[in-house]
């Protein structure tokens, strides 16, 4: 809810070419504790006036020289977003009041004045301007920070993304059924697929196994090494760390991880200890 001193120092225009009207309802207003008011007795001077102020009500006559009322409301439709004109209109005419509402007027006032059903018109107009506002505000809010949001997730990504491919050969993701949806790094490769590395790929059986077995039960591993043969006769050692992955109904849809080939590594291994021996 609003606040009454949100209403009382919400910015009112009032337009009419009658000096005394104008006196009228400014008075009023003053006393009804509004205090930013502003008056105009010329009706082109709205237009410039609204843009450069946006105010919260116009208090609008539509019997005037030179530019009525409707032209008025006609002219600042391009300054308001959606077309909402916070104007509520004040004519002598009954037949002007239903002319006006639909021209966009959100409410009207007959002369001659009824200062309590004035001062209730423009209370209730104020209260629901001033909260469309609010909503507005909110709304761009939430959308500056949803996309801020999505710039940190972005720049998140890549980040990590730059960290697997500078610390580890290839990056892979594979969806429920295995089948690989993304990947970074010579993966084709690193696995075998499509080489000539023999119908069972030269992989250790036991090894395949129990990677295969940590995929089928939904676990993570973590630096998990396994080794095949390659047709020449060396023996080549990937490392591998993965981690299965759920939607946000902790509906299981696949895996995720980051390899490398430390063959040499491990190949060296064995004089790095007997260095270390001496």
């Amino acid at each position: 809810m609003l606040e009454a001193s949100e209403i009382l120092n919400a910015s009112i225009l009032i337009v009419d070419d009658q000096e005394a009207n104008v006196m009228l309802l400014e008075q009023m207003l003053r006393n009804g504790g509004y205090t930013n008011i502003t008056t105009t007795q010329t009706p082109t001077d709205v237009y410039p006036l609204h843009k450069g102020h946006r105010y919260d009500l116009i208090l609008l006559d539509l019997q005037m020289p030179v530019m009525d009322g409707f032209e008025v409301m006609e002219a600042i439709k391009d300054i308001e977003p959606g077309g909402y004109l916070p104007v509520l209109v004040i004519t002598a005419q009954p037949g002007h009041k239903l002319q006006a509402l639909k021209a966009g007027a959100k409410d009207f006032v007959s002369k001659p004045f009824d200062l309590v059903e004035v001062q209730t018109r423009i209370h209730n107009m104020l209260e629901v301007r001033l909260l469309y506002r609010r909503l507005a505000n909110y709304n761009r809010q939430l959308e500056q920070t949803v996309a801020e949001r999505t710039a940190e997730l972005k720049e998140s990504e890549a980040r990590f993304q730059r960290f697997t491919e500078l610390s580890s050969d290839w990056y892979w993701e594979q969806d429920a059924e295995g089948n690989m949806t993304r990947f970074s790094g010579p993966v084709a490769e690193m696995l075998g697929i499509g080489s000539s590395e023999g119908a069972d790929g030269g992989w250790n059986a036991d090894e395949r196994a129990r990677l295969d077995a940590n995929i089928a039960s939904r676990a993570p591993f973590l630096d998990f090494v396994y080794t095949r043969t390659r047709t020449n006769g060396q023996i080549q050692y990937l490392q591998v760390s993965g981690e299965p992955m759920f939607d946000s109904s902790s509906r299981f849809t696949g895996y995720r991880g980051v390899g490398m080939d430390i063959t040499e590594r491990m190949q060296w291994r064995p004089r790095e200890a007997v260095r270390r021996d001496e």
